[in-house]
């Protein structure tokens, strides 16, 4: 069962920021937008098709004081990547912080089974809309800024039947650090957390059959939680990791 996240009252170190986190209103995702919200941020919730989940967070969020707007955009669609930043740039005038955070997680497949369809969805998603949005962000980010991609430790341990979207995480790991040398001289820094399994919605029928065998191969002894990812993100988002670029995280508990 996914564990319920709530903003805690913390040290606003992020006060007067204003952060984009992609597929916000669930798992990951929302757990970030609570924590950076609780942090301080304004935040625009990014959400594609449950608008009551979203609703809920920014609920959240303004309901102990903070900012937020929730922003529907399909970030495989290139022109809803284009109005979430046009919406976020326009309600709070300007950027500091990019959340790459949504994904499509394919049906895992024996390769020779992998659709067509998989695919092109996986690349739109993954590939090509974090690559936009990173794009974005190179334009629009205020200097001294920070980039985030949420990646997966599946590029850090390799399983069967989930190359696609290893693949494309593995490519959104390179696009960061290629950004962090490009955007570096402009004080803004950019690196990938890579989640081992942890415990959303997103886990498949599959891996949630064999969590105590995954549980029992992690050193740390239980599943990872959506918090223990949002705390990650939130140090790289704060300025006590100023010296931290083109890194990728691996935050699985110690299983990857």
């Amino acid at each position: 069962m996914t564990a319920t996240v709530e903003p805690l009252p913390l040290n606003g170190k992020l006060t007067g920021k204003t952060a984009i986190v992609t597929a916000a209103s669930r798992g990951i995702g929302r757990a970030i937008a609570l924590r950076l919200a609780a942090d301080g941020a304004r935040v625009a919730v990014n959400w594609h098709r449950n608008a009551e989940a979203a609703e809920e967070v920014v609920a959240a969020i303004t309901g102990a004081g903070g900012t937020a707007i929730e922003v529907q955009a399909d970030i495989g669609v290139p022109a809803d990547v284009d109005r979430l930043f046009a919406v976020t740039l326009r309600e709070f005038g300007g950027l500091d912080i990019l959340v790459n955070n949504a994904a499509v997680i394919a049906t895992p497949s024996p390769l020779a089974e992998v659709t067509d369809a998989d695919i092109d969805r996986s690349v739109a998603v993954n590939f090509k809309g974090t690559f936009l949005a990173l794009r974005h962000a190179a334009r629009e980010l205020r200097d001294g800024g920070r980039i985030i991609n949420i990646s997966t430790g599946y590029t850090r341990y390799p399983s069967p039947f989930v190359g696609v979207y290893a693949g494309t995480k593995a490519a959104v790991e390179q696009f960061a650090i290629s950004a962090a040398k490009e955007l570096g001289p402009r004080g803004i820094t950019v690196n990938s957390v890579l989640p081992g399994i942890t415990d959303t919605d997103g886990i498949t029928d599959d891996v949630r059959a064999n969590l105590d065998e995954f549980i029992g191969m992690t050193p740390l002894g239980r599943l990872g939680q959506p918090q223990d990812i949002a705390d990650i993100v939130a140090f790289l988002a704060g300025d006590d990791a100023r010296w931290v670029t083109g890194q990728s995280i691996v935050a699985a508990g110690g299983l990857v």
